[in-house]
């Protein structure tokens, strides 16, 4: 058995295990009701992830070297210092969060951390024009983006973000969406939420991707990760 870690043989092999595949979703949803992704921290920070998707974020970081990495949907700030650590061992590089509601303890805790001179913060709707138009002067100019969709998991709006970010994303680099995992779940898992099976992020990277050429799903993560909040959602850039 080859020990390369992107061996692409022994990945397709795990993905056609069906026994293997329906052992971890159902670990998955397991884990779940647990609220499992809450379970870990960043360099001090509350990084609301599953640790299979943080390895694969790292993964992409070091391969792209991106001079910004946009995220849509803060939280604690975890996902944002995660990314700025990673640019600070790379050498170059900044972190863009953009959240409809960032709690002011939340900015404070970011702002004095020790990776906070590599992130900043934009505070309104990620589906607000002027906030999308920000955004774009933000990163203007930079040769290599990377995007991750992580806020609002309804169809509409991951579809609209799709929409204004993803022409942001460089031949090369990745558009990440989160949570599109969603339609894999039984709908009582989001009693209090407006998104659920049949609306959700991955029925809006499919409609997306309906009428969109530039991205293509990289299916060697999601197969390699086993256990992600995101499949369908590790999207490659093939052209500009």
């Amino acid at each position: 058995m080859s020990h390369d870690p992107r061996d692409p043989e022994r990945m397709r092999q795990m993905a056609k295990d069906e026994k293997l595949q329906s052992r971890a979703h159902e670990l998955f949803l397991d884990s779940c009701r647990y609220n499992y992704s809450y379970n870990y921290s960043w360099l001090g920070r509350p990084v609301i992830q599953y640790p299979q998707d943080l390895m694969a974020l790292q993964e992409i970081l070091w391969r792209v070297k991106p001079d910004v990495v946009v995220e849509t949907g803060i939280a604690h700030g975890g996902s944002l210092v995660f990314s700025a650590s990673m640019l600070e061992l790379i050498g170059r590089g900044r972190v863009l969060g953009v959240d409809i509601d960032i709690r002011p303890h939340n900015r404070a805790a970011i702002e004095n951390h020790p990776m906070a001179r590599r992130i900043s913060m934009i505070q309104g709707s990620s589906v607000d024009d002027a906030i999308a138009a920000r955004v774009r002067d933000e990163t203007r100019g930079a040769k290599a983006v990377v995007v991750v969709l992580d806020s609002n998991h309804t169809h509409a709006h991951v579809l609209r973000e799709l929409e204004l970010y993803s022409p942001l994303v460089t031949r090369g680099s990745y558009l990440i969406v989160l949570d599109t995992v969603v339609e894999d779940m039984p709908k009582e898992f989001f009693p209090n939420r407006p998104w659920g099976p049949g609306d959700n992020p991955r029925t809006a990277v499919r409609e997306f991707l309906r009428s969109n050429r530039r991205f293509q799903i990289d299916r060697e993560i999601q197969d390699k990760l086993l256990l992600t909040t995101a499949p369908e959602g590790y999207l490659r850039c093939l052209a500009d």
